[in-house]
């Protein structure tokens, strides 16, 4: 095969499996005009909302990096070159040079000089004060010269720790708690979202009932003014009459369409959170039919041990109390001697192993490198008495966090059992609403009511279902919100 089939092939190859991966995220989000459960919202949410998408990365980014500190356990291996340029080349002489010869005596049995002498006296003769040899070597300056223009160097060198003072333990642990506290984030952020959706969930659903609630009561108008309209033709009633019912009807329609518009951006809230299009058109199974409120009322005590278990928002602070005392620990280690073997393979062209020639050679050096800290007038022990510092602080808020979880789990419990409570009560307010409602209507027609006795009669029943409306949704939330308090969220 040739090469460029070969490269389209894979090419195609990598096509395909991109197109089979990537679009798996957006195929699992459900089609336009699906009925959602609660849980399908939660699902969707914990799959595809942004800020836990961020989250997972974090945790991927947490990995990384534990692996990157374990990795100073093994040795390094580096590489290091270069090249340079020079003007002028190197010449040890900066002229041709004569070295005086020796010749070996074998009266005397030993090197001497022979000097030049007067063939008058036989003395030696000098010139400038200097004997003058009688034999020389020629050393010429060219043959030190050397050519320097161009140079290439390099090196690779091995360094394996062998004591670095604790720092590499402590970085492994620092990552290690990073990464469980990267998961617990994640989790906390869970059930965050979890919440958002219930919370936007419910809120639909309130609305929704309001919504019929609205469109009922702005019925209940449109009749009341149609029946004052006859009374007025007939002048059993007055224009203020009219004037009062058509005012509170128009009210009525402003309400009606404030709850539409609020329903719709609710819509587009919960669609963001669950990571669905924000004009994706879908209905909840509990917008004409909520769901049964909870059978039992809260408890009022908890073990707050198997609290501290769950929540994960704590679980993060205990982890980022122990990454600020290995902190500590690497602080500590500038102050403690680091010792470390090292291997280097260095070469150069020209090199000086054979004298000088213009090819690439090189040696091996292997040798120990011991750093020993001596004096920084207290700048490494200052560095270390903050960072444990910091330490104490992060495990007081620890400490504050578990006092604040423990009031968060009581004030989550009252308010659950004060919803429940406020439900009922709304219930029980109900059937009053509507006998009043009733008899005001009986009254109107009999003729012993005014049209302000039904006009406060409706609005009474319009209040108290909106009433029982908001209570029954808040009964869902508060359970929800102890069950976050309590840690035992299930996502």
């Amino acid at each position: 095969m040739k090469p460029r089939a070969i490269i389209l092939t894979l090419c195609a190859l990598a096509c395909a499996a991109a197109s089979a991966t990537k679009p798996e995220a957006d195929t699992q989000l459900p089609p336009a005009g699906s009925v959602l459960t609660l849980q399908q919202c939660r699902a969707t949410a914990l799959q595809h909302n942004k800020t836990l998408g961020k989250t997972r990365m974090q945790i991927q980014a947490a990995q990384y990096q534990k692996k990157e500190a374990f990795a100073a356990y093994l040795p390094a291996i580096d590489f290091a070159g270069g090249y340079v340029y020079n003007q002028k080349g190197i010449s040890i002489l900066d002229k041709d040079q004569y070295l005086p010869v020796e010749t070996f005596n074998l009266q005397k049995q030993a090197y001497e000089m022979g000097l030049v002498k007067n063939p008058m006296t036989g003395e030696p003769l000098q010139v400038n004060g200097q004997y003058i040899p009688e034999q020389v070597a020629l050393l010429p300056k060219s043959a030190l010269e050397y050519d320097l223009h161009n140079v290439f160097f390099g090196a690779v060198t091995l360094t394996q720790p062998i004591f670095m003072g604790g720092k590499i333990v402590a970085m492994n642990k620092i990552t290690g708690y990073a990464e469980e506290l990267a998961r617990a984030m994640h989790d906390s952020q869970a059930q965050d979202i979890i919440y958002a959706v219930d919370a936007a969930y419910w809120q639909i659903v309130s609305l929704k009932a309001k919504e019929r609630l609205a469109v009922s009561y702005v019925a209940l108008l449109d009749t009341l003014s149609h029946n004052v309209g006859l009374m007025l033709e007939q002048g059993v009633a007055t224009q203020r009459d009219r004037l009062a019912v058509d005012v509170r009807l128009n009210t009525a329609q402003v309400d009606l369409t404030r709850v539409q518009n609020g329903l719709t951006l609710s819509r587009m809230a919960l669609a963001q959170l669950c990571g669905m299009p924000v004009d994706t058109p879908y209905t909840l199974a509990d917008e004409d039919a909520p769901a049964a409120l909870p059978a039992t009322a809260p408890a009022h005590s908890y073990d707050m041990h198997d609290v501290y278990a769950h929540r994960q928002d704590l679980r993060a602070l205990e982890l980022g109390a122990r990454i600020y005392s290995e902190k500590a620990n690497v602080a500590r280690a500038s102050m403690m001697p680091n010792i470390a073997l090292i291997g280097t393979y260095s070469f150069s062209n020209p090199n000086l192993f054979d004298g000088f020639k213009k090819r690439f050679n090189g040696m091996f050096s292997v040798g120990a490198m011991v750093t020993i800290p001596i004096w920084h007038w207290g700048g490494n022990y200052n560095k270390y008495r903050a960072a444990r510092a910091q330490a104490d602080a992060a495990r007081f808020d620890l400490e504050n966090a578990r006092e604040l979880i423990s009031l968060q789990v009581s004030q989550a419990a009252y308010k659950a059992t004060e919803a429940l409570k406020t439900y009922r009560a709304t219930q029980a307010n109900l059937a009053s609403a509507d006998e009043n409602m009733r008899c005001a209507d009986l009254g109107f027609r009999d003729g012993i009511m005014t049209i302000d006795n039904v006009m406060e009669a409706q609005t009474a029943w319009l209040k108290a279902h909106s009433e029982n409306i908001d209570a029954h949704i808040d009964v869902y939330l508060c359970d929800v919100y102890l069950s976050k308090t309590l840690g035992n969220l299930a996502y």
